[in-house]
């Protein structure tokens, strides 16, 4: 089953922001204010049962009060029907009425009316979580559509070590919306080429913005809009098209994947040489097999050939410019570079190989 295209330009326009709300079963919602209200009956119970010197019925041959007097007159003052029969009558009871047990009334009524104030506790809940997120949001990544690529993307920065709290999902739809918040991730729900939905994403904070929508014309309005907030951003999106490539460059675009390309070009090999196809599609797999991954040159390795070290090289990262691993200007390695390596998929990308975790890497600042 194919993924539809989806435009980012239709649909929500406020940006509102939604954050994943934690799995609770309604029993154990049911349970909890069960308990709280028995805590509340038993507490008060226990309460005026101890001080029941300070009461007095009314209505009884005897003035004073036994348990199940104090049960009578806990239920009907929580309850504020307060018959009036059994009253307090030192200042010591009085003062527990209007400090402890009026409070405890407030409390046993707002259990009992619990549907209503629920609405209203979680839309300042809400608003709680969503002004903390706001202040802690900083140096994260926003993802822009949350369709097939999408999800792969974040899959991958999730394998690869980010935490979710990162990432900043931006899409209208609301089954993008579900899905996002059943990974666990917080969505701005909006138009995505409107400056007010990515700066509710906090895009002018990010260091990242991946684009992924299913239409160029949604990607370059994308592109433009987060390049003018943010300058500094890494920005890196799709495109169908391959000639839509040096469009999406020229908005600002850092890196410019083409989906139906790749796609195409895996086939062919796939058709031209199976075994091929499937290394390659190892490569491009998370979690088993083979990996792309990039490193920090170690200080034991500073002055060797790139083909000599464990890692299998494939390409080494000098002044940001990437050289192929024969390419003569990388024959030594030189403090600062960045090996781009193919090795076992159980072993972190960033990571040195084991045994080696102790050594320091051999950056520009030693």
């Amino acid at each position: 089953m194919t993924e539809q295209p989806r435009d980012l330009t239709e649909g929500r326009e406020r940006g509102t922001i939604s954050l994943p709300e934690p799995v609770r079963s309604p029993w154990f919602e049911l349970s909890r204010r069960v308990v709280a209200a028995l805590s509340i009956l038993v507490g008060t119970v226990l309460l005026v049962y101890l001080d029941r010197g300070g009461y007095r019925d009314a209505t009884g041959p005897d003035p004073g009060i036994s348990l199940i007097d104090a049960i009578y007159y806990t239920t009907v003052t929580l309850s504020t029907t307060g018959y009036g029969d059994i009253s307090p009558v030192t200042d010591t009871a009085r003062l527990i009425n209007a400090l402890v047990i009026t409070p405890a009334r407030i409390a046993f009524l707002v259990l009992l009316i619990g549907t209503t104030i629920e609405v209203l506790a979680s839309q300042g809940r809400e608003m709680f979580r969503v002004a903390r997120w706001r202040n802690r949001m900083d140096h994260h990544v926003v993802v822009i559509g949350y369709g097939t690529k999408g999800r792969s993307a974040v899959q991958t920065l999730l394998n690869n070590g980010l935490e979710r709290e990162a990432i900043v999902v931006v899409d209208p739809s609301d089954v993008a919306m579900q899905d996002a918040h059943a990974d666990g991730l917080a969505v701005v729900s909006g138009d995505a080429t409107r400056r007010g939905v990515l700066r509710r994403a906090g895009v002018a904070e990010a260091d990242q913005v991946i684009i992924t929508t299913d239409r160029d014309d949604s990607n370059v309005l994308a592109t433009l809009t987060v390049r003018q907030l943010n300058p500094d951003a890494y920005i890196v999106t799709a495109v169908r098209e391959h000639e839509n490539s040096p469009l999406m460059r020229q908005s600002g675009a850092d890196s410019v994947i083409t989906s139906s390309d790749a796609v195409g070009r895996l086939l062919g090999l796939s058709s031209v040489s199976p075994t091929l196809g499937t290394v390659m599609e190892d490569l491009l797999s998370y979690g088993d097999g083979l990996e792309v991954a990039e490193r920090e040159l170690l200080v034991s390795e500073v002055g060797r050939q790139p083909q000599s070290l464990p890692d299998q090289v494939i390409s080494v990262v000098r002044d940001e410019k990437v050289y192929r691993y024969f390419d003569p200007v990388v024959s030594q390695l030189a403090r600062g570079d960045r090996l781009i390596v193919v090795r076992p998929a159980k072993e972190l990308p960033w990571a040195p190989r084991p045994g080696t975790h102790n050594e320091d890497a051999a950056t520009d600042d030693d």
